[in-house]
């Protein structure tokens, strides 16, 4: 995907990259790779419950260990997969260890993102079985309000205040920051999305504790 966006995209957006293709590659990498992880790991887990109801039925488990467990294989694959490689181009690009280590954050809460979405979409599924046709939208909605293969400084400013209700967003040009401009790690920009990874947590959570109560006498 990386490749096909620079084919289509690469000379046209690199000039929003410091005029260079490799920056607009790593850039568009990083957005992948996060979007990725988060629809790959949210996408799995939304069934998760109910595909495991006779286990449920007959171990004394908790529900939610179930998309805990799927978020957690694909946090283990994304931490000896992608983050290893962004933090040696970070390396490359700062030069600098604080730089390296500040990379954790917004994979912190990429994570954080991802197990909120998990908790919640697992538990609505148990209620509504139609709902990974809706989840389709909004993984998509989530992708295109993204600056993954777009830098954002094309989005529109009647529009760009909208990009706030995304959390994925967020999450994204923090880590691009650190990545790719060899600058101090903005404290805003990690603070908003750990905002964001935080906020979709607690939601989740919340959304999992009101709605378990019914699980047994539905799955």
């Amino acid at each position: 995907m990386t490749g096909v966006y620079t084919l289509v995209f690469g000379v046209a957006f690199a000039a929003y990259y410091g005029h260079s293709i490799v920056n607009y590659v790593l850039a568009c990498f990083t957005g992948l790779a996060f979007l990725n992880f988060f629809s790959g790991s949210t996408s799995m887990a939304l069934p998760s419950i109910v595909h495991n109801a006779g286990l449920l039925n007959k171990l004394a488990l908790p529900p939610s260990i179930f998309p805990v467990s799927i978020v957690a294989a694909g946090t283990f694959q994304l931490c000896v997969g992608v983050l290893p490689l962004l933090a040696i181009v970070t390396a490359v690009v700062s030069r600098s260890a604080v730089n390296v280590i500040a990379l954790t954050v917004p994979a912190i809460a990429l994570v954080m993102l991802a197990l909120g979405f998990a908790l919640a979409m697992s538990s609505l599924y148990v209620y509504f079985r139609d709902l990974p046709y809706l989840y389709e939208l909004i993984v998509f909605v989530l992708w295109i309000t993204s600056p993954i293969f777009y830098p954002q400084a094309l989005v529109p400013a009647s529009v760009r205040g909208y990009l706030v209700f995304n959390p994925l967003a967020a999450i994204i040009e923090s880590a691009r920051q650190i990545v790719l401009t060899g600058a101090t790690p903005s404290l805003r920009m990690m603070g908003l999305a750990l905002l964001s990874g935080m906020l979709a947590l607690a939601v989740g959570v919340a959304a999992y504790a009101l709605l378990r109560r019914g699980f047994m006498d539905l799955i």
